[in-house]
């Protein structure tokens, strides 16, 4: 098998092929990347704060608290990682808010997502995002879990408000997460979505198709000059246990121009952090 079909398809992580995905030049979590037409600096490590998260909450707040989750978003900027990825869904604005108090805003990219469908339910979402964030402007959009192919249709309201707010400063960059194969293909042919978080690892666990599928329709968004956030790099957990083997994948797929993983602790953070640079070169 030659090795783009190893880049294209699925992975055996049985024995996985570390020298088919090995780099050239080492990358590291803090590496800035201009993500999308927008060219918004973004870190190629995001700080997921969303593990299992659902009804206000996530692994991360519930584990950490409030003054603990903003440690570990602080202990980031520290380290040089500065993209926050936040949801409605999560409830993680207030602690992100909670680590801006020590933290420049200017300095962080903040992603948040969300489940409007009309043009008033975006207002609301969009002015009630910032005052619980506690910001002016947020950097990246998404309209949250796309399923159906028809969401362009469905969701027109609240993309028109998010256009209007982008042309007034209010979003930098807007887009799409997926979690069907059909909503992926709608997002690589809609010209609204800058950036779309897809999900991707090497062993196709939680993905909306085989790895080979997925890619391909990352590379059309690619190609049309759309940013790609990789999400789900470790399966949803499922995949913990392969983390060298995932992080090598991920980083060697030119398609994906960053990633979100949700450490749960500074240890946890402080690992990946280590393990990133290292997956990236080996051989």
């Amino acid at each position: 098998m030659q090795r783009r079909d190893f880049l294209r398809g699925a992975v055996s992580l049985s024995a996985f092929p570390y020298h088919l995905f090995a780099g050239p030049t080492k990358k590291s979590a803090s590496d800035v990347v201009e993500l999308g037409p927008k060219k918004v600096k973004v870190t190629r490590l995001a700080m997921g704060t969303g593990t299992n998260g659902m009804g206000g909450s996530s692994n991360q707040t519930r584990k950490l608290g409030m003054s603990g989750l903003a440690d570990l978003l602080r202990t980031a900027y520290d380290n040089g990682v500065c993209f926050y990825d936040s949801a409605d869904q999560y409830g993680t604005h207030p602690y992100i808010k909670e680590a801006l108090k020590k933290v420049p805003r200017e300095k962080i990219a903040i992603l948040t997502k969300t489940h409007a469908n009309t043009y008033d339910e975006m207002k609301a979402d969009l002015d009630r995002f910032r005052k619980e964030l506690g910001v002016d402007y947020i950097d990246v959009m998404l309209l949250h879990c796309m399923m159906d192919p028809d969401w362009p249709a469905r969701k027109k309201g609240a993309m028109d408000f998010i256009s209007e707010a982008q042309e007034k400063g209010l979003i930098k960059t807007k887009g799409t997460s997926c979690h069907t194969l059909g909503a992926l293909k709608a997002s690589a042919k809609t010209p609204w979505v800058e950036v779309d978080l897809a999900r991707i690892n090497p062993a196709g666990a939680i993905m909306d198709a085989d790895p080979q599928t997925v890619l391909a329709v990352l590379k059309e968004m690619k190609a049309a000059g759309k940013g790609i956030i990789g999400m789900k790099i470790f399966g949803a957990g499922k995949l913990r246990h392969r983390v060298d083997e995932c992080l090598q994948y991920a980083l060697a797929q030119d398609v994906v121009d960053c990633f979100t993983i949700g450490s749960e602790s500074i240890a946890e953070f402080t690992d990946l952090t280590k393990r990133i640079p290292a997956a990236s070169v080996r051989g």
